[in-house]
């Protein structure tokens, strides 16, 4: 486990992001917490500032009002990592940069951010209560990520107290990640999203770093294990990668065994996230790459729903 995300263990969450009032993760009006830290390393990943689980320097270079007009970043950075562009304009080395945020604090256009924050779960229900209105009308509380379940302690102790005040809950996970951890969190559970990114295990760890293997596993331990807590499954559609009917055939092969599927998902690929690997100093590797349009992904996923009728699963 990464050092920023074990020294928050429990007592407090790696935060990067909260969303509020979002209709597109679970049932209702929901605030979305995003936690920081993620074990796989997708490709088209749009969140890159989860990946890591300690707090990050973002810097969008257009914001910068230049060194004449300001230059405080340069006086604070005690590590020299920040310089000057033959433009006039400030830019970082991330080789020297430690991420320590002290840039951020001083700039005034707000050019220079920082990803991760500490929270405590005091903190997110403060958050949810100041908007109880939308998420008393068939709302909640969702947690994403990165990968929630590397902060299963805090993400455990957030539900109890959500099911506490009567406050729904779900989860979006990639499944990758000890049984115990997925326990703990799935008793104080309402909903679960799970991402089944592909059926072949080669393939899946040539584009996300890690085997498919212990995610398949765990979602049918989920099943047997939690029946009564409702699962709908997503499938991100990246051309070229997952968008075979050979791979979702075999995706439903494999969900026609999950007793508490509640849906199945197929997402269309995006590019959103693409100028925040810009702010982070990082290539992003899909440049170029066309989504899939609208219709084609609303084709794939009625064909995917009458697969599992078929199957008596939906």
């Amino acid at each position: 486990m990464d050092q920023g995300v074990e020294a928050c263990a429990g007592k407090f969450g790696f935060i990067f992001n909260v969303q509020k009032f979002s209709v597109h993760d679970g049932p209702g009006i929901r605030d979305v917490i995003f936690m920081k830290g993620c074990p796989l390393r997708c490709r088209w990943c749009c969140n890159p500032e989860s990946q890591n689980a300690f707090a990050e320097v973002g810097y969008i270079q257009k914001r910068c009002i230049g060194v004449k007009e300001c230059g405080f970043c340069l006086k604070k950075c005690l590590r020299n990592a920040i310089y000057v562009t033959e433009n006039g304009l400030v830019d970082i080395d991330r080789h020297r940069c430690n991420n320590c945020g002290d840039c951020a604090l001083v700039c005034p256009a707000k050019a220079i951010t920082l990803f991760g924050e500490k929270v405590v779960v005091e903190d997110v229900l403060k958050m949810a209560e100041q908007d109880s209105a939308s998420w008393r009308s068939n709302g909640g509380i969702t947690v994403s990520g990165g990968e929630p379940l590397l902060q299963s302690e805090f993400v455990s102790n957030l539900f109890k107290e959500c099911r506490k005040k009567g406050i729904n809950t779900a989860i979006e996970t990639s499944g990758y990640a000890r049984w115990e951890n997925i326990e703990k969190v799935c008793q104080y559970t309402d909903l679960i999203f799970y991402d089944i990114k592909h059926m072949d295990e080669d393939k899946h760890k040539e584009c996300t770093g890690v085997s498919n293997e212990l995610i398949l596993e765990n979602l049918l331990k989920i099943s047997n294990s939690f029946p009564q807590t409702p699962v709908i499954v997503r499938t991100p559609i990246i051309p070229g990668f997952n968008d075979t009917e050979e791979n979702i055939e075999a995706t439903i092969e494999f969900l026609s065994k999950v007793k508490n599927l509640k849906d199945y998902e197929l997402l269309g690929y995006h590019a959103f996230g693409q100028p925040k690997y810009r702010q982070l100093g990082r290539q992003y590797l899909l440049e170029g790459l066309k989504p899939p349009g609208k219709d084609y992904i609303s084709e794939l996923n009625e064909k995917a729903r009458a697969m599992l009728k078929e199957k008596g699963v939906l």
